[in-house]
């Protein structure tokens, strides 16, 4: 198990630490087009999740998300504590990346964000991204699939989402730590976050509707000894 914690914790530093990074790099570079900006973030997202599900997936299952964590305890393969003790560091380590990325750019280590994001059509958003990505995860039948079909879809969500398709708790508390590009106000932080996890749960009933022949074996229970996805 500590094995699987430091995986899940050290991934998701280093996650939370591109989405910011990217963003701050992008934004400087980018001479103030908004596009090209969300563009490299996008690119720098994308490609350091497929690398880290790929990596580290054999050993913890990748989750670096509380609701992915949340929808294993649903069904049944992982226990309440054993969740909560994911859902521990995927948030610790979303803030330490985020702190990292801020060190990174010569930027105050711990700086509340001030970019607004709030409001109904934002929240509508995260709840489709994060449906889309459950969705995705239990659609696919093994790591190999996911490394490729869960950056795709985050990717895309950057692009037809008000939100810009956050669909993490860890990394959206990560996220209000810095004050740049990929920053959330902390206040708004909460209703992301509720929206994504019933997100979550609508994922979860689209894909027992779509996939009724898996069972709750999708997941393995003993993970890190199977090909299945665990992101």
């Amino acid at each position: 198990m500590f094995r699987k914690l430091l995986a899940e914790g050290f991934g998701a530093s280093l996650l939370a630490a591109a989405v910011v990074g990217s963003g701050i790099m992008g934004e400087r570079l980018a001479d103030g087009n908004a596009a090209l900006a969300l563009l490299a973030n996008t690119g720098a997202t994308v490609a350091a999740l497929a690398a880290l599900i790929a990596t580290l997936g054999p050993i913890s299952g990748a989750h670096f998300n509380p609701v992915i964590s949340l929808v294993a305890v649903f069904r049944g393969d992982l226990t309440p504590g054993q969740a909560a003790s994911y859902t521990a560091v995927q948030f610790v380590g979303c803030c330490a990346g985020a702190v990292l990325a801020n060190g990174m750019f010569d930027l105050p280590l711990v700086e509340a964000s001030t970019h607004v994001r709030t409001g109904a059509p934002q929240w509508l958003s995260e709840g489709v991204a994060t449906a889309g990505l459950v969705l995705v995860v239990l659609g696919s039948a093994s790591l190999r699939e996911a490394a490729w079909r869960v950056p795709a879809w985050i990717g895309a969500a950057y692009w037809f989402t008000a939100s810009t398709s956050f669909a993490n708790p860890a990394i959206t508390l990560g996220r209000s730590l810095s004050d740049s590009f990929a920053g959330i106000r902390p206040s708004d932080a909460p209703g992301f976050i509720a929206a994504q996890i019933a997100g979550g749960l609508v994922g979860l009933l689209l894909a027992r509707m779509l996939f009724p022949d898996q069972g709750a074996g999708r997941f393995v229970s003993n993970m890190g000894s199977s090909n299945r996805p665990r992101v």
